[in-house]
């Protein structure tokens, strides 16, 4: 793998309370290894928002990076689209 192929992924904001930085949560099909169900599995990853622009429901794509703290491996790239408050 080259070293400037890095993984992008797409998730919702599950959590915005940290000050520049998000919690979103990216969600894959895998298949069950025994039965072979299509399952939903949820991954919590911490990303870098610098400009605190991202909101609790947006749908966001954020980038593999090196690494910012202990848990942040991840930045902000877009905010695909905005959550609608009710």
């Amino acid at each position: 793998m080259e070293r400037n192929q890095r993984k992008v992924l797409t998730g919702r904001v599950v959590s915005d309370k940290m000050d520049k930085t998000i919690v979103v949560a990216v969600e894959t099909k895998v298949r069950h290894k025994l039965y072979g169900k299509r399952v939903n599995s949820t991954n919590k990853f911490k990303a870098h928002d610098e400009n605190n622009v991202a909101k609790v429901g947006d749908i966001v794509r954020i980038a593999e990076t090196r690494p910012l703290s202990k848990d942040k491996r991840f930045r902000l790239v877009t905010v695909i689209e905005e959550s609608v408050i009710i």
